[in-house]
């Protein structure tokens, strides 16, 4: 992004996107504080050498993190960023308590500096999602999904007494009411569908009620099963907002980084850990095929002289995992299928399965699972959970449930559908059979297994395809100490990584491998002869007359190490400094010899002026002489004239244009200065040389802009006396400006309408020179300085931001704003007028000030000038304020604007249950909570 020099704002878009990704995707773990618990290739599009578009594809996400973390681990970032970023406000609205209480965040918040850490990076994941595009409404929503998912984590079950069903405790009532209140749903309907079972069976419904584990299993996958659909659905949201606007016939270059998790090998191995390591032995099997397989090929196949190098193939490995009908996810996804199946069942079919396979141990001891040998190790998997982390289940009905809630977003997520690679498809809905809400996460549904394996195989077509670069990440020690090295960790991953080997073929192999006519076209000016033929014998020729050895000529190719190209650098190099060398002596001979024509040619014309002014004098002294000898006449006196009257102009006769004077044709058009009416039209620069189609079309874009200002922006701008800010101007060029600006102190500035399309620009008065940055507009009402990588929710907030902030590149700030001239030259006076309409102003204005506005017009019927306009201007705040007291009267008898979605400030859809949930869990809670928490305030959700 930095290199293509792109003119948009699309590329600190994508750059935006790590960081809002890092916040929902990566997590602390025992190996890293910021670990990717997903996997993700961007695709960068370009055309030109300029970025047009980007697309996102995630593999993998955690989802079991949402509801368990190991020790030492946490859940992921988002959860503890909202915790320290919202405001007590903003935390009573969404419905958070104290973060203690939460049992999906294991009760740890850390430190006070770590607080301040989490709530700038909530700041930085609030101003990313601004900048990438998202809409306020569809954050706030966001924010209350996820506050939902931890206020069900609270959720407890105690068996009934008289029958074998679980009911709610009585502590997690509140918990219970407040996450249905956030998911914006009915208490009873959540309460179904954690609890019980309903199945129509030959048109009865049949209600069967889980257990204490059960319920506990189908609350944790509801919390899952939501995180994972808004990850997605961010993901899908990016893809939408960053997909390229070109042409679908024009050919788009494309650049794809693939940043997927590493080996892991922890002290509890699950499912997601063997879903890891599979993705880790497919991408070292490609490393293989294209470092050794393909190089090695190579070499044969020209028949050079060549040890073939062994390397730790890994296809016995990926056969275990991958094959059909007996490899591991094959037998996965067979035991997934039944119903009574185990996690035992499924551990015995694998020992029965794999018996005698070199890279399949069974489990030893009292734990259930397994060993694989990896290509980096052996890791022992725990099979506790793999066949209900595969299937993905989804309590019956719930789907129904969240499609029907009152927040739009959550309704979105589960009216899409998931494709067969597991991505969510917002804008495709899933179809909807009556009666089969219980059949919805059947096992006809795709495993999490196979959707991995279709993404998976996706994935490596696209790096079959490409021309592939690898960065190998080398962790120093496992105690994520900085500045401390451990030689053995670190050979054990050089090791396992096949580095060793790859350094190998690097120095034994032939890395530059050029065909002969690439050859002797390069190096043909080493033989110092024209019209070197493209031939085997001539790039032998060549090589013959230099000192190169250790080369070896192929069937069709030259093999080279890398240190030759160096050497036939330095051999063309030595060429250029002959061929210097010539071009100086030619150059200084013929500079001599054009510098001797050259003073030959200046002294013959020397000459020729001296004959010729002798010839001329020669001649004045004859003419004079001559005229002494002859006698003048007397000259007469020419006649006076009486001045005549000049005509006066008929009163109903417009007034006549001003003549111009006399100007040279060399000196640029310039205004007539000698008007001799006031009220006469003044002349424009260069409307000689402007067409009726160019004025007509400017005259449009003036018009749309007016409107576009007037519409969306007059308000926003507007003070809350009714009078616009005094850095802000109207539609002035970009040299009226800088002619404001160009006596005013270092550091003032003025922000002006753009003439030429709806926007505004910052003209800066830097140290000599006045800089003019373009302010966007994003689709989601965010301003943004082009180049900036922060958005602002108005454009007084960008101005006082940058009052402390510098601007990228040169990091000025802005210190005086730049004032109008005068009262009664308002420059945006214009925008004003156009928000009142001529009958409010006529009805509204005193009769003394409607004389004063009947007076002739001075710049045409828009500016108007001296006490007209100030009167105009304190009518128009007076109206402004009489409209905003009306709207303060009628807000006080009508609901608010929330309710009706009128409101410009975005609220969660919460359920009014939300209230009774905050004072249940007060009851029971030891952590006393503010009075603010306690009884909350009337507000727009509500």
């Amino acid at each position: 992004m930095n290199l293509c020099k792109g003119n948009s704002q699309l590329e600190q878009q994508i750059l935006q996107v790590n960081p809002l990704l890092e916040a929902f995707g990566n997590a602390q773990t025992v190996m890293n504080d910021n670990s990717s618990r997903f996997g993700k290739y961007i695709q960068l599009r370009f055309q030109k050498n300029t970025v047009r578009g980007a697309k996102l594809s995630e593999y993998l996400l955690e989802k079991s993190r949402v509801v368990q973390q190991d020790t030492g681990e946490r859940n992921f970032h988002i959860f503890y960023y909202m915790f320290a970023g919202l405001s007590s406000e903003e935390k009573e609205m969404y419905g958070l308590l104290d973060p203690s209480l939460y049992r999906y965040i294991s009760g740890r918040f850390g430190t006070e500096d770590v607080a301040q850490h989490w709530k700038h990076k909530y700041q930085e994941v609030c101003n990313a999602l601004d900048m990438v595009g998202f809409q306020e409404q569809e954050q706030v929503d966001m924010q209350a999904i996820l506050a939902g998912v931890l206020s069900l984590g609270n959720v407890t079950f105690e068996p009934q007494e008289n029958n074998g069903s679980v009911k709610v405790s009585e502590a997690s009532q509140g918990w219970l009411k407040a996450a249905a209140g956030q998911f914006g749903v009915q208490e009873d309907e959540l309460l179904k569908c954690l609890i019980c079972t309903m199945s129509v069976t030959r048109g009865e419904q049949i209600q069967r009620f889980h257990t204490r584990q059960q319920a506990e299993d189908a609350r944790d996958s509801i919390a899952k099963v939501a995180y994972g659909r808004v990850f997605g659905w961010i993901v899908s949201k990016i893809n939408e907002l960053l997909a390229e606007n070109v042409d679908p016939e024009v050919e788009l270059r494309e650049i794809g980084i693939l940043d997927i998790f590493g080996f892991e090998n922890f002290a509890v191995n699950r499912f997601e850990q063997l879903c890891i390591n599979l993705a880790n032995e497919q991408l070292q099997h490609f490393f293989n095929h294209h470092i050794f397989q393909l190089e090695q090929a190579a070499y044969r196949e020209e028949e050079l002289p060549w040890e073939t190098i062994k390397f730790s193939n890994n296809e016995p490995i990926l056969d275990l995992l991958l094959a059909k009908p007996l490899g591991l996810l094959s037998l996965l996804d067979e035991q997934s299928a039944f119903p009574q199946a185990t996690d035992k069942t499924f551990v015995d079919k694998l020992n029965s399965s794999f018996k005698g396979n070199l890279h399949f141990q069974p489990g030893r001891g009292r734990v259930l699972g397994f060993s694989i040998v990896h290509y980096a190790g052996n890791v022992q998997y725990t099979a506790g959970g793999f066949l209900e982390k595969n299937r993905d289940t989804l309590p019956a009905n719930i789907r129904g449930l969240f499609i029907n809630s009152v927040t739009p977003l959550l309704s979105v997520l589960f009216t899409a559908t998931i494709s067969r690679t597991g991505t969510l498809m917002p804008h495709v809905k899933a179809k909807v059979i009556r009666g089969a809400d219980d059949k919805f996460n059947s096992t006809r549904k795709q495993s999490v297994g196979a959707q991995f394996r279709h993404s998976l195989m996706v994935l490596m077509e696209r790096m079959y395809s490409a021309n592939p670069h690898f960065v190998r990440c080398i962790k120093p020690n496992s105690r994520k100490e900085p500045g401390v090295v451990d030689s053995q960790v670190v050979l054990q991953q050089l090791r396992y990584n096949g580095l060793l080997e790859t350094i190998r073929i690097r120095r034994d192999g032939f890395s530059w491998r050029p065909s002969f006519e690439e050859f002797a076209e390069r190096y043909g000016i080493l033989l110092v002869k024209p019209d070197v033929s493209l031939t085997k014998e001539s790039c032998l020729e060549i090589l013959q007359s230099t000192e190169l050895t250790g080369w070896i000529c192929g069937k069709s190719r030259l093999f080279f190490k890398y240190w030759h190209k160096e050497q036939l650098a330095k051999c063309v190099e030595q060429l250029e400094r002959a061929a210097v060398v010539i071009q100086k002596a030619f150059r200084g001979f013929s500079c001599r010899k054009r510098y001797l024509k050259l003073v030959a040619e200046l002294r013959a014309q020397a000459l020729r002026l001296q004959e010729e002014a002798e010839r001329e004098r020669s001649r004045l002294l004859e003419v004079e002489a001559e005229a002494q000898k002859r006698v003048s006449l007397p000259v007469p006196v020419p006649r006076k004239r009486r001045p005549q009257p000049c005509p006066r102009p008929a009163p109903d006769m417009p007034p006549q244009p001003p003549v111009p004077r006399p100007r040279s044709k060399l000196t640029e058009s310039t205004p007539f200065d000698n008007f001799l009416h006031p009220s006469g039209p003044h002349p424009i620069l260069g409307t000689e040389e402007q067409t009726g189609e160019e004025a007509k079309m400017r005259k449009l874009k003036r018009g749309a802009t007016i409107r576009w200002f007037r519409e969306t922006q007059a308000q926003k701008v507007m003070q809350d006396d009714g009078a616009f800010p005094s850095w802000l101007h109207g539609m002035i060029s970009r040299r009226e400006a800088e002619n404001l600006l160009t006596d005013k102190p270092l550091g003032c500035f003025l922000v002006r309408i753009s003439q030429s399309r709806p926007g505004y620009t910052l003209t800066y008065r830097g140290e000599g020179r006045c800089r003019h940055y373009m302010i966007e507009m994003q689709p989601n009402a965010r301003y943004v300085i082009l180049g900036e990588d922060r958005a602002h929710a108005s454009l007084t907030e960008l101005v006082q931001y940058h009052q402390t902030v510098g601007i990228q590149p040169f990091m000025e700030t802005l210190t005086v704003p730049c004032g109008q001239k005068s009262r009664g030259s308002l420059d945006y006076e214009d925008l004003e007028c156009l928000t009142l309409t001529p009958s409010a102003a006529e009805e509204e204005t005193p009769l003394a000030e409607q004389a004063c506005l009947s007076g002739p017009p001075a710049r045409g019927p828009i500016l108007q000038t001296g006490a007209a306009s100030v009167l105009k201007r304190v009518w128009f705040r007076r109206a402004k304020k009489c409209q905003e007291q009306q709207n303060l009267d009628e807000s006080r008898t009508k609901p608010s604007p929330g309710e009706e979605g009128g409101s410009q400030r975005a609220f969660p859809r919460l359920h009014s249950s939300i209230r009774l949930a905050m004072r249940e869990i007060q009851q029971f809670s030891s952590v006393p909570l503010n009075s603010s928490c306690t009884e909350l305030q009337s507000s727009p959700q509500h």
